[in-house]
């Protein structure tokens, strides 16, 4: 069976800014989809996320580009192996000049928290426990 991927396009200010941010959260850059318009960036296996710079990212939409440090496009949640892991992860965007955002929900069997990347983008760090996953 295929296993279907995930590329959330996002537009950045500062391409190099923005991969130094994701590099520093410990994602890799992948060579072969990457120059000086567009970086992509592999979350895992099937997510990636491609910083594209404003003026390459116009050229897929005639819609106007909304600003996310203003308003909000986009929530992009990612899951967590543990309680620990979402904060690790959101402690450390935030010490790489990334915004907190939003509040702590602790559910007991959820638990998240969010960050805001260097251009505003919502990401949601979420662990769910495995039981309660599964109904």
């Amino acid at each position: 069976m295929h296993q279907q991927m995930i590329f959330v396009n996002l537009p950045v200010n500062d391409l190099d800014a923005s991969k130094r941010f994701f590099t520093d959260l410990g994602y890799a850059i992948d060579p072969r989809f990457s120059d000086e318009n567009a970086a992509s960036v592999v979350i895992s296996d099937t997510i990636v996320a491609m910083l594209l710079t404003k003026p390459f990212y116009a050229t897929f939409t005639d819609k106007e580009i909304a600003d996310a440090a203003r308003t909000s496009e986009v929530l992009i949640a990612l899951s967590a192996e543990s309680r620990e892991k979402v904060d690790e992860l959101v402690d450390r965007a935030i010490s790489l000049g990334g915004g907190a955002s939003g509040r702590t929900q602790d559910l007991g069997f959820m638990y998240g928290r969010a960050f805001d990347d260097l251009d505003g983008h919502t990401w949601e760090v979420v662990w769910m426990e495995p039981a309660a996953s599964q109904g």
